[in-house]
């Protein structure tokens, strides 16, 4: 993902940002440890941890040995919350921005993370074939409605069954609307896992290991 102020071309498919960049650096809490990060121009949330993005991570609940699928990872923000949470499980990063790849492996680094990888490309290339207890992101909404409901279509390969997808998204990125579609379309039960500054954190489980619909 890419930065907020630019065109949505050079948001979402640009693998190599044009922004010159300005490199700063920011923490924040997670259970009880300071995290730090530097984030970075032509970049998802260049300024620091969107609302969204921290709705996304109070609500990401896992186990320790959970495989996490951070889709879309910016400067790895939930990365590496998944990593420090699923203590003994693997989180992999993707992202097609290049200049957000090597900030979230920086990141990785700069938090002692260990049990983490970052891979670049666009949704689900860098990981054919995978599947995972747990995919979280925060989408590119900005990038059109064809592209989101693709995502949402091919997710539930990528998921055991059980597996659960968590996204963010507010009312004016019609976060409503993927609700709808998911109630509709998706092998599993769907629900709101939390809500706050105008986002919601949809939770949507891959039907089986016991669940029923």
């Amino acid at each position: 993902m890419a930065d907020d102020d630019a065109p949505a071309a050079e948001q979402y498919f640009a693998e190599q940002p044009h922004a010159r960049s300005v490199r700063i650096e920011r923490r924040f809490l997670y259970r009880g440890e300071l995290l730090s990060f530097v984030v970075d121009s032509g970049i998802f949330a260049s300024h620091g941890l969107d609302p969204g993005t921290a709705l996304l991570i109070e609500n990401l609940s896992l186990r320790r040995t959970d495989r996490v699928l951070d889709l879309g990872c910016g400067w790895g923000a939930v990365g590496v919350a998944a990593a420090k949470s699923a203590t003994e499980g693997r989180v992999l990063l993707t992202d097609v921005n290049r200049r957000a790849a090597r900030l979230a492996r920086e990141n990785l680094e700069k938090n002692r993370v260990r049990n983490a990888e970052v891979r670049v490309g666009s949704l689900f290339e860098p990981i054919e074939g995978e599947v995972f207890d747990v995919i979280a992101t925060n989408p590119p909404f900005h990038a059109g409605r064809e592209l989101v409901l693709r995502f949402l279509s091919e997710a539930p390969t990528h998921l055991v069954p059980g597996g659960r997808l968590l996204l963010v998204g507010k009312g004016s990125q019609g976060i409503r609307f993927y609700q709808g579609w998911l109630e509709e379309h998706w092998p599993g039960p769907v629900a709101v896992l939390g809500r706050g500054s105008g986002y919601r954190v949809l939770e949507a489980r891959r039907r089986g290991a016991g669940l029923v619909r």
